[in-house]
């Protein structure tokens, strides 16, 4: 019997994800949803098979000394899909609180496997400079993050690039061999997941891996939850005229005064033209038309509280790039709760005219964030993470 059905089949189970959505729901914070509250069971099983994990590891401090190296009992993890705004990522860190572990990881995707690169390249620099590390990185880096978090939680799973569809299946086989459990959140079901890229044949595998390890639970409820937040508020300005030009000039000068800055990223800098304390500005064709990739926002996420994004303009195919990189853009403030003051030539919902790929499908959780962002919960979400 694996973990996970020892939990289920415990009659004293803690509930305490259960415990938590009510309290949300009897506060008002959220509106109760039979289709998450489906989800909040399985996750509470789970979290009790988190805890008995965690209890056994803790339970004899010279056991798990002569223990260490033997198989580690399964523990299924969960991969939520659904529609954009049904609630997974706030599922998703209602379990995380409530994980009885300290290795645990909560974490964007795309920030995950920009620091399982890093891991590589380091790897490959000591093998090169002759030491004795072995060829292959995949076995010691798993080896290295299951050690540091076994409890492993994505927020937006999401394979865009080739790069990460190349290892996923031999890094995740490493990770799951060294009892990692993952938990993640996606729009689409696992056998979508980089659907339509390139050399797809080769990161079929993974998809075999991933169910082996998890199960695929859908979120299906009818309603986007973010676009019933409060009252809009005028931090999203269109047209992108002169009147909205100066009505963000107005706000910018209430930060005080302008200063530029920069920032490095591997070894490349990257220009920050106009700061005022923990607010950055840029155009949209400064931040999105030029060759930034993910690492770039996650290091200007990590240096502000505050984005002012001026000329958002309609993306159709002829801006696809730039799309793809506006969309990582958005993950990233959303994911670390960054403020977001921009001027557009439409509302977010209007904002994509890409007419084919996958860019087309993931623009409706980035015109979904952006709705989330300019409400009035959004604005006590920043300002509740801005002690960080």
């Amino acid at each position: 019997m694996s973990e996970i059905d020892r939990a289920e089949s415990h009659a004293d189970t803690d509930n305490a994800i259960t415990r938590r959505y009510e309290a949300l729901a009897r506060a008002g914070d959220i509106t109760p949803d039979t289709h998450q509250r489906a989800v909040v069971r399985r996750l509470d099983r789970l979290s009790e098979a988190v805890t008995r994990r965690q209890l056994a590891r803790k339970s004899s401090a010279l056991g798990w000394l002569f223990a260490r190296g033997k198989p580690v009992s399964a523990i299924r993890g969960v991969y939520l899909s659904g529609a954009v705004g049904r609630g997974k990522t706030m599922l998703l860190d209602l379990f995380f609180n409530a994980a009885q572990t300290p290795q645990k990881r909560r974490v964007h995707f795309n920030a995950f496997m920009a620091d399982i690169h890093d891991r590589i390249g380091r790897h490959r620099a000591l093998a090169r400079s002759g030491k004795p590390v072995g060829d292959d990185p995949i076995p010691p880096v798993a080896k290295a993050v299951a050690a540091e978090s076994w409890l492993l939680c994505f927020d937006e799973f999401s394979v865009t690039d080739i790069a990460d569809a190349m290892i996923l299946s031999r890094l995740f086989t490493a990770l799951f061999a060294e009892g990692v459990v993952l938990v993640a959140t996606s729009n689409v079901p696992p056998d979508d997941l980089y659907k339509d890229g390139l050399n797809r044949s080769l990161f079929t595998p993974f998809l075999a891996v991933l169910a082996r390890h998890v199960d695929a639970v859908s979120l299906d409820g009818p309603v986007d939850y973010r676009l019933t937040r409060g009252r809009l508020d005028p931090h999203w300005l269109t047209p992108a005229d002169r009147d909205a030009d100066a009505a963000m000039d107005v706000a910018w000068a209430e930060l005080g005064p302008e200063s530029a800055g920069e920032l490095k990223v591997k070894g490349r800098t990257v220009v920050l033209p106009r700061l005022a304390g923990r607010a950055a500005r840029f155009t949209f064709a400064e931040l999105c038309e030029q060759p930034h990739g993910a690492r770039d926002y996650l290091a200007l996420a990590g240096r502000i509280d505050t984005l002012f994004l001026d000329h958002v303009p309609v993306m159709d195919n002829t801006l696809r790039n730039a799309a793809k990189r506006f969309i990582l853009l958005v993950d990233t403030l959303y994911d670390r709760r960054i403020a977001l003051r921009a001027s557009a030539a439409a509302e977010p919902d209007g904002l994509c005219r890409l007419t084919s790929g996958t860019e087309k499908f993931e623009f409706a959780r980035t015109a979904s964030r952006l709705n989330e962002m300019r409400s009035e919960g959004w604005d006590k979400a920043v300002g509740d993470a801005s002690g960080r």
